[in-house]
């Protein structure tokens, strides 16, 4: 069989290399990012303890776990319950420590650190028309 038609064939080695090589990148880096890609608003939020951005991103109902408070939620509940964690719970910093996720799905681990103590923070977001949605959020105390 040849190949002598194709002009990657008759390259040098370098250039194909490359061209290989840059092709893999783009493609691993455009599939990760467009998984697990989610919005800074949400983490600036977490960060900045302001219930208002973040219940932007929360589905009609939230079911919704801090200490004190574990239920499904409206919109407008949980964010008043969350804004109540913040007044008590004063944000200081939000790390991301893992996301992932599927076509339609999304989920991010966070650590939570404020001045009363540290927190993990787990939330799952769900897609609909064409919008990330917080269907889960979860506020656990570290021990």
């Amino acid at each position: 069989m040849e190949f002598k038609s194709l002009k990657i064939i008759n390259m040098p080695l370098r250039k194909k290399s490359f061209i290989i090589i840059s092709l893999f990148a783009v493609i691993i880096f455009s599939s990760l990012s467009a998984k697990s890609q989610v919005s800074d608003d949400i983490i600036l939020s977490l960060k900045s303890g302001n219930a208002k951005i973040l219940s932007d991103h929360f589905n009609q109902n939230v079911e919704l776990v801090v200490p004190d408070s574990d239920n499904v939620y409206s919109k407008a509940q949980a964010q008043q319950i969350v804004g109540n964690f913040f007044n008590s719970h004063t944000p200081v910093n939000f790390t991301v420590i893992h996301k992932g996720g599927k076509e339609g799905a999304k989920y991010v681990i966070g650590n939570l650190g404020t001045k009363e103590g540290n927190f993990r923070v787990y939330f799952l977001l769900k897609q609909s028309e064409g919008k990330d949605y917080i269907h889960q959020l979860r506020i656990e105390k570290q021990e």
